[in-house]
């Protein structure tokens, strides 16, 4: 049956016992915010606009700022009500929404991961072939496929949410609405909710986790057989900004879970901390990593600059 408490709110949590210092603490937040939009802005601007980062490599790149963005955009305003305004109520319909796209552009932002070692893979392997494997139209499907994948996978224990009583006390323990949060203040059987994201979490981070390492073992077997050096360290240099992006996302992936199974006796700040790394970080780095190791990726952006300032 219908929840008969859809129209209560729940109330969201910020830094337990510092509710003091939540406008200072507001201060980092909004200002890593701000770097969050501003880079992965400018890095869609930089490949919306210049066509010689029209190529696959910068598509998927695209689509990973937009993950980021898109991540950012989601959990934003509910953690600068908490902390600026002490905005805690959320309205039930809200947070299961919330809660659906952080974790569906997480599931995305893994399979983009995947896609461009994929890409790395095919660029390394068969470099002239590259074009013909990696066709707009691929690019494309691939895209599509990753979109669907994180978006479509996710809607049956966020759907379930909307069906459930909640008698519980309807506190959650972040900022924002996590799936995990929710289903726990349900009174009701949620062995499915516990069930589905276990094996969901294998088929795609772990699977997708285990994917990019078995690429990279081939990528590495390539390139020990290029006879040159010199040939060897461009070859292993287009991979770096890849490969820096893809231990930043995994590295705080594998440390909140760690922190969630094995950190029960933690105080509630290193969970909440470790939290805001996971949904901050990789979104914050990701354009620091890429504008510091791709030639082409400074190259746009000094040119974008030359043109504002000429203008």
């Amino acid at each position: 049956m219908w929840s008969n408490s859809s129209a209560a709110l729940f109330l969201l949590t910020g830094f337990l016992g510092s509710e003091e210092i939540h406008h200072w603490i507001s201060i980092p937040f909004f200002a890593i915010y701000i770097s969050i939009l501003s880079g992965n802005g400018t890095l869609l601007l930089l490949i919306w606009n210049d066509h010689s980062l029209h190529e696959p490599m910068y598509y998927f790149l695209a689509v990973l700022a937009g993950s980021d963005l898109g991540m950012t955009l989601t959990t934003m305003p509910t953690v600068l009500g908490v902390l600026l305004f002490d905005r805690r109520e959320i309205a039930q319909g809200a947070c299961f929404t919330q809660s659906y796209f952080i974790h569906s552009l997480a599931i995305v932002e893994s399979g983009v991961l995947l896609a461009m070692a994929y890409d790395r893979f095919a660029a390394i392997r068969s470099p002239l072939r590259y074009t013909s494997i990696l066709t707009n139209s691929r690019v494309l499907k691939i895209g599509l496929g990753v979109l669907l994948r994180g978006f479509v996978s996710i809607v049956p224990p966020i759907l379930s949410l909307y069906w459930f009583p909640y008698c519980h006390s309807h506190v959650l323990s972040h900022a924002f609405c996590l799936h995990q949060d929710v289903m726990k203040l349900a009174c009701a059987d949620i062995t499915f909710n516990r069930l589905y994201p276990v094996i969901l979490v294998a088929l795609t981070f772990f699977l997708d986790a285990l994917i990019i390492v078995f690429s990279y073992g081939l990528i590495l077997k390539t390139v020990m057989g290029i006879a040159s050096g010199e040939e060897r360290a461009k070859a292993l240099n287009t991979c770096v900004s890849h490969i820096s992006c893809v231990l930043v996302f995994y590295i705080t992936v594998i440390g909140l879970t760690f922190i969630h199974r094995f950190g029960k006796h933690a105080p509630h700040v290193v969970h909440v901390t470790m939290s805001y790394v996971y949904f901050l970080f990789p979104p914050f780095m990701n354009p620091i990593i890429y504008s510091i190791k791709t030639k082409q990726i400074q190259r746009s952006i000094i040119h974008l600059f030359s043109v504002h300032n000429r203008a």
